[in-house]
Parts: structure tokens; C-alpha cells; sequence
């Protein structure tokens, strides 16, 4: 999708600063941040949202949660308290599958 925000990341078109990037997705800071720690991991294949994934997507989710893990030792997360969440249908601000991990205190609901 040309006018997604997160494509336009995931092709530079938008400059962010990446925290990882691997062949299939990348990461990088929320810029409404709800804790501390609060990071996007978003795949770079544009899938709209949960109810779009398809059987063949089932090792990009592997990876995703394996990034989440990465993530989570490299901020020392391991023994707080620390939340993995996709959002879906309008709670989803951009229509492009994410997942959202949160750690450390907490600024506002989620």
C-alpha cells in the first residue's frame, strides 16, 4: 500500500531510526509512547491487519515473536512486567499489522 505510513518507513521514504531490522521486519520506538519501553515490531510485508494473515505467514510470526523476545532481553525485561499486543479493527491506528511491546512503568492506559 503506497500511502501506509509504516511502508513509507519500511521503504526509508519517512526517516525513523531504526532499533533492528532484519529481512522481514523492523523496529522502532512508538511515537506515542504508553510506558517506558514502548516499541513497534512491524513486518516489512504489508498486511493490513490479524484477519488478513494467511497460513504462509506462520514463520513471519515466528520472527516477530522472536524479535519480541530479543527485545525484551536487550532491555532487560526478562523479569518485569511486559506486554507483547496487536490491535485489530479500529483500534488498529494504521492499517498495517503490528505488534506493540511494552515494558517498564506505564504512561496511560493501552
Amino acid at each position: 500500500m503506497s500511502d501506509c505510513i509504516f511502508c513509507k518507513i519500511i521503504r526509508k521514504e519517512i526517516p525513523k531510526e531504526l532499533i533492528y531490522e532484519s529481512e522481514n521486519v523492523v523496529v522502532f520506538e512508538d511515537i506515542h509512547p504508553a510506558a517506558d519501553i514502548h516499541i513497534l515490531i512491524v513486518p516489512k510485508k504489508h498486511i493490513e491487519g490479524i484477519k488478513d494473515l494467511t497460513d504462509s505467514d506462520g514463520l513471519l510470526l515466528v520472527e516477530v515473536y522472536k524479535t519480541a523476545n530479543k527485545l525484551v532481553a536487550d532491555n532487560n525485561l526478562e523479569n518485569d512486567l511486559y506486554r507483547v499486543m496487536a490491535n485489530g479493527g479500529k483500534a488498529q491506528h494504521v492499517p498495517h499489522l503490528h505488534f506493540h511491546l511494552l515494558g517498564g512503568q506505564w504512561k496511560r492506559t493501552v
